[in-house]
């Protein structure tokens, strides 16, 4: 398969392969001269852009990691020797010279590999990891397992793409310390986290690859743990040098690795935070084929805080943890930096840092995806919640995915409303996203979320004068079938009622606007005329909004049906999967609800 597809890459003059058909196995590397080893990367970058630039995918992360991944297997032997890559996004070139060349040579198995490492795949993976700064930890742990089992092999973490920052890296190096056996963390040191990098630690970094790794200030040695700087770190003939420097190590110890983002590819190095991550893309200008047009709700949100900036009535602070690009906040930066902090990989740091600043009279608008934001669970809770402090939480990347298995967004709706004081929002427009913004940072109460909508950009006029969040919109009124359809997924109430009436049905529609406010009054008034209520919600039924409502009614004669995601990690499903297991589709429900009337 391979050497037919290499002579058709060949005639179509896009890549030229000759080494990759010798590799099938980290073994296969040790056969090959450094020459051919240089050959191998280059080879490997063009088959790496030739698919993200067709897939998105990683781009930056990968083709910074190529020779050290490389000199990795090279040097030591997997799976005796194992290598835990931190978020595990710069693990392509890993992945394809562990047996996986295929889901790069052939477009007809892109998808049958993750972007991330899977132990499922392949016996050289050893976590499924999407999240940053836990490969420390997990390799401390490996460690201490092969020691007390009198085992041999390196442990080799691989920290990378700002992951240092992370409070989780720092917890795993300093417990490495007192690890007195074989510990290897290479420190893939590129300059960047998915953005720039943020924090004094960085510049401590930067002074030692001036200094060639012999700066006075040395965060590793003060830590107790040995110390070697490469500043090639995209040479194959340093990396190897380096690895057989520290291969079989009796102590833990750093590698510090000087890498350049996207190495090889112009594009990728000009703008190294676009090209973290990518959309496909044209691969001879680099410029992104999916382009858009118009609003959206980062615009809208960006329009509110300034206007809100200028009027100078609050000092309001807007804050990341390194993925500024999500919201467009590189905008704000522009308009208004004084008033833009990025913390970076901190999402632990950055809501307990909202809470100093609510408490001290600013009023912070965090902005978080769903996925990361769960890392910050505990600051949610005892920081904010405790507190009742009036910070104002922007998430995004809520919504039923059948995607990655860590990189979920469908968790956010439990684990936020199971938190005493704070009220999370559930706007399904433009209209109501900036009612809501305005509202939550003019309340002086309790901390407040909003969950952007996932499904598209919706604007739709609303009454200004009598909306309020915490009150649910009667969208329709009607009997026997009262639908409620949070956030998202009004628009799968509305065609779920569209279907009953051409059934003969007359359902209510009701927009609660909120995961954590229900109006009990209107509850009551149901049950008159009501005899079956629908819960939709773009995530988790588990601990979700619907099973609020079930608990409501209890042992009362109305029937109750919830409708979102299982609790699970979808792993690799398409939407059109999910929506049928789920019963996410109009047709479905309607059938569903035809059946409880019956």
């Amino acid at each position: 398969m391979a050497n037919t597809l290499s002579k058709k890459l060949r005639i179509e003059g896009r890549i030229k392969l000759t080494i990759i058909n010798k590799i099938n196995q980290p073994s296969d590397l040790k056969k090959l001269s450094i020459e051919e080893l240089k050959v191998l990367a280059s080879e490997i970058r063009d088959l790496l852009l030739n698919k993200v630039s067709q897939t998105g995918g990683h781009v930056g992360p990968n083709l910074g990691t190529v020779e050290l991944t490389l000199a990795f297997h090279y040097v030591f032997d997997s799976p005796i020797d194992k290598i835990v890559w931190d978020v595990s996004h710069q693990s392509y070139p890993h992945k394809i010279v562990t047996g996986r060349k295929y889901a790069w040579l052939d477009e007809t198995k892109y998808k049958t590999v993750t972007g991330y490492t899977e132990p499922e795949e392949s016996q050289h993976d050893f976590f499924t990891v999407g999240h940053t700064s836990t490969s420390v930890s997990l390799a401390v742990g490996m460690a201490k397992a092969r020691d007390i089992q009198k085992q041999k092999g390196n442990i080799v973490a691989v920290l990378g793409d700002g992951s240092l920052s992370g409070g989780l890296a720092l917890e795993g190096l300093n417990n490495a310390a007192e690890l007195d056996s074989n510990l290897i963390v290479v420190l893939n040191d590129n300059e960047m986290s998915i953005a720039e990098n943020h924090g004094g630690m960085y510049r401590n970094l930067a002074e030692l690859r001036k200094n060639n790794g012999q700066a006075e200030t040395n965060l590793f040695t003060a830590m107790g743990l040995g110390y070697h700087y490469v500043e090639e770190g995209n040479s194959i003939t340093e990396m190897i040098k380096a690895f057989e420097s520290v291969k079989d190590s009796k102590q833990p110890l750093v590698l510090h690795v000087h890498t350049e983002k996207g190495h090889g590819y112009k594009p990728a190095v000009t703008n190294k935070e676009r090209f973290h991550w990518q959309m496909p893309f044209d691969l001879e200008t680099g410029n992104s084929k999916h382009t858009s047009s118009g609003e959206s709700y980062d615009s809208v949100i960006i329009d509110v805080l300034d206007k809100k900036i200028k009027e100078e009535k609050q000092p309001i602070v807007a804050i990341t943890a390194a993925i500024p690009g999500l919201f467009g906040l590189k905008e704000l930066q522009k308009l208004h930096p004084e008033h833009y902090i990025d913390v970076g990989i901190a999402e632990q740091h950055s809501i307990t840092y909202a809470a100093g600043l609510a408490k001290s009279g600013a009023k912070p608008i965090v902005f978080h995806s769903s996925t990361f934001l769960q890392r910050a669970y505990d600051q949610l809770s005892h920081d904010l919640g405790i507190n009742d402090l009036p910070a104002v939480l922007i998430v995004k990347g809520g919504r039923i995915s059948g995607g990655d298995p860590t990189h979920q967004g469908s968790f956010d709706i439990p684990y936020i409303t199971s938190i005493p004081n704070i009220i999370y929002l559930a706007p399904t427009s433009k209209e109501e996203v900036q009612a809501m913004l305005h509202w939550a940072i003019d309340q002086k109460e309790h901390p407040v979320a909003i969950r952007i909508p996932e499904r598209g950009f919706v604007s739709e006029p609303i009454d200004e004068e009598s909306f309020h969040p915490l009150e649910w919109k009667i969208e329709k009124q009607g009997e026997k079938t009262a639908i409620i359809a949070a956030g998202s997924f009004l628009a799968l109430g509305r065609e779920t009622v569209e279907k009953l009436e051409n059934q003969g049905i007359e359902a209510t529609l009701i927009n609660p606007r909120s995961f954590t406010y229900f109006e009990s009054e209107l509850l009551n008034k149901l049950q008159e005329n009501h005899q079956v209520v629908v819960t939709l919600e773009d995530g988790s039924l588990d601990g979700g909004y619907g099973e609020k409502i079930s608990r409501y009614y209890g042992r009362r004669e109305m029937k109750v049906l919830n409708y979102g995601a299982l609790k699970r990690f979808n792993n690799h499903q398409t939407m059109e999967e999910l929506n049928q297991e789920f019963r996410l589709l109009p047709e479905l429900i309607a059938e569903d609800v035809l059946k409880e009337l019956k």
